[in-house]
Formats: C-alpha cells, sequence, structure tokens
C-alpha cells in the first residue's frame, strides 16, 4: 500500500526558510518521479517541484532559485527546501507520487509565511 506522509510545515516569517520532508512507503521508491504539490485558500492545486529517478528536477517558474527538491532513496525521503519565502507560498504542500497508474497523496503540510 502506497503511503506519503509530509512534515515540517509551520509558520515562517517573509524571507525565512523551511524544509518540508515527505516519507513515502508502498513504492520502487529509487525508480519513482516524485513531486510537491500547493494548494492555496480558494486556487487550485499546482505542481510545485519534480524530482525524478534520475536526479532531474524541475520547478514551477515562481520558485526557481528558491526552493530545491531533493531526494534520499536509501530512506526514500524526499524534501523540499524552500528559501526567501513570501507570503503567496502560504498554501498546503502535498507530496506525490503517479505509481502503476495511480496518483497518490500525503495528507499535506500547511506553510503559512506572515509576518
Amino acid at each position: 500500500q502506497v503511503r506519503l506522509v509530509e512534515s515540517g510545515g509551520g509558520l515562517v516569517q517573509p524571507g525565512g526558510s523551511l524544509r518540508l520532508s515527505c516519507a513515502a512507503a508502498g513504492v520502487n521508491f529509487k525508480l519513482a518521479t516524485m513531486d510537491w504539490y500547493r494548494q492555496a485558500t480558494g486556487n487550485e492545486r499546482e505542481l510545485v517541484a519534480t524530482i525524478r529517478s534520475d536526479g532531474r528536477k524541475e520547478y514551477v517558474e515562481a520558485v526557481k532559485g528558491r526552493f530545491d527538491i531533493s531526494r534520499d532513496n536509501a530512506r526514500t525521503m524526499v524534501y523540499l527546501q524552500m528559501n526567501n519565502l513570501k507570503p503567496e507560498d502560504t498554501a498546503v504542500y502535498f507530496c506525490h507520487v503517479y505509481w502503476r497508474q495511480t496518483h497518490f497523496w500525503g495528507k499535506g503540510t500547511t506553510v503559512t509565511v506572515s509576518s
């Protein structure tokens, strides 16, 4: 059974940093493409960052140069380092994997950027 559990959200001031973590189980992790999505209140869920099995990374334009996605295959973990956070980054952040023709999501972790 695929399971994704996010952690690391919280309240941070503008310009601050947070590191989100996602623990994955039930997939052949080293072969999986892992993603972080976010959903702000009243908005649709949007893709933020992707890391492929070969380590290639992709980002939405709004976070390029500020966020870094990484993975630890031995621990089956994926991370999102978020720097220089802005109020518009406030959202629930979700870990995602598409595995065996099915989308799997964690329950999310809330990030609030406010002074």
